[in-house]
């Protein structure tokens, strides 16, 4: 058997794991632009901040490590394009036919231009190509002001960045608060407080309208009139998924269109990653989830399946967590869904909060500050919910939201609310 993988991330990483698994044999051709080894986007600030060294952003090693230890032979070359028909992959160095095909690459940073802005103060936060430019800018220390546009994680983890080497930072975002995909007005509200006592100037409802010379220095003019100094830009806006190397050649909608296999609309021809549009738990609909975890699960569900498997990964649900200025939130569901509302602790308080909403007998969201170890156990209880599993939560696993900090009326009120 011949499988070809297109983009190698970590989708890509364990598709070709899960592969080697079942056919110790068959050749396995991986085609990346990069000529890097799997790396996860969410830590490339992590580098820039100095807690991680830049081999650290590598979670599976070296790609002359990965490629021994799997039997990849790989392909530092662009693909043009995908036939889904005939299973081939073109490069511009020709044609080649394989049994199976992934595509698996992944999603690009966008930004709309900005009028005057130059391209050698814009920056992006998706690529080690992006962290490196931003970090040896950084290193030259001439970087005194900036403005951040997008509050999301990507975007307040570039704010705590710029706020360690000691710039003056605003962060603006057309969206009336902070994370507004993920976190609760109020809870939004309780995140600004803090942010702004940290002396980051926050701007809502606005964006950057142009930008403008004045007395020598760059002055971002915002949409509502303000002046705000820069010598940098980062726009952390958003994303979007790869898929040019096959359209026409499947279904595609924001993503490449995925069942439960991972395989899309053309036979042979599977997909993962933040380039795939699987399926949403709670809202039944297909949906990029743009998670690290969820790119590993479809992988290695696609991988085991080109390999003759019968792999099923039915889905996800929405979920955001990130760490920054000494503080940590979760978001888990979707938060414009309405319903009974679970909280404990104070947004003006110290320690572990607390905010759930529970709608049609199901955890429809939640958000928590300042304690990542329920997580987890908070999502698998979604994720039981939505599935249909049902049931309470396990003794050991209330043991340690008891532990974590969860009050156990929390915890019994939550159970009968999603018992019925």
């Amino acid at each position: 058997m011949r499988y070809a993988i297109i983009g190698f991330g970590t989708a890509g990483y364990h598709a070709a794991q899960a592969i080697r698994e079942r056919d110790k044999a068959g050749e396995i051709v991986v085609y990346g632009d990069t000529g890097l080894a799997p790396y996860n986007p969410m830590l490339t600030t992590y580098y820039i901040f100095g807690k991680l060294p830049r081999s650290g952003l590598f979670p599976f090693g070296p790609l002359e490590a990965i490629a021994d230890r799997l039997g990849l032979a790989f392909r530092h070359e662009r693909v043009v394009k995908v036939r889904a028909r005939d299973l081939t992959v073109e490069t511009e160095g020709g044609v080649e036919r394989f049994d199976k095909i992934l595509i698996a690459t992944g999603a690009t940073a966008f930004a709309p231009p900005v009028k005057g802005l130059a391209e050698e103060d814009s920056f992006l936060m998706r690529t080690v190509d992006d962290a490196q430019r931003l970090k040896d800018r950084l290193d030259r220390g001439d970087v005194k002001s900036a403005v951040v546009v997008g509050a999301s994680m990507a975007g307040i983890k570039v704010v705590e960045v710029l706020e360690k080497y000691g710039v003056q930072v605003c962060l603006a975002d057309l969206a009336p608060h902070i994370f507004p995909l993920a976190a609760y007005p109020e809870v939004s509200a309780a995140i600004e407080r803090r942010v702004a006592k940290r002396g980051i100037d926050l701007r809502f409802g606005a964006t950057i309208d142009h930008m403008e010379v004045r007395e020598g220095k760059n002055m971002a003019v915002m949409t509502d009139g303000a002046q705000v100094p820069a010598d940098l830009v980062s726009l952390c806006i958003g994303t979007r998924a790869a898929t040019q190397v096959v359209q026409g050649e499947v279904e595609i909608d924001r993503g490449i269109l995925i069942d439960e296999s991972m395989e899309t609309s053309a036979p042979g021809v599977y997909a993962a990653g933040d380039c795939a549009q699987g399926a949403n738990l709670e809202s039944g609909e297909r949906q990029i989830i743009g998670l690290w975890a969820n790119a590993n699960r479809q992988g290695a569900a696609a991988g085991a399946n080109m390999a003759g498997g019968a792999a099923r990964f039915e889905g996800n649900i929405l979920h955001n967590i990130t760490h920054f200025m000494d503080m940590d939130f979760i978001g888990f569901g979707d938060n414009r869904i309405q319903g009974e509302l679970l909280e404990q602790g104070s947004l003006d308080g110290d320690g572990l909060y607390v905010r759930a909403v529970v709608a049609g007998g199901k955890v429809a969201g939640a958000n928590i500050l300042d304690s990542y170890r329920i997580s987890g156990i908070l999502k698998n209880y979604m994720l039981r919910l939505f599935t249909g599993e049902g049931g309470g939560v396990p003794d050991y696993q209330r043991a340690m939201l008891l532990q974590a900090g969860l009050r156990p009326e929390f915890i019994d009120r939550m159970e009968a609310m999603t018992r019925g």
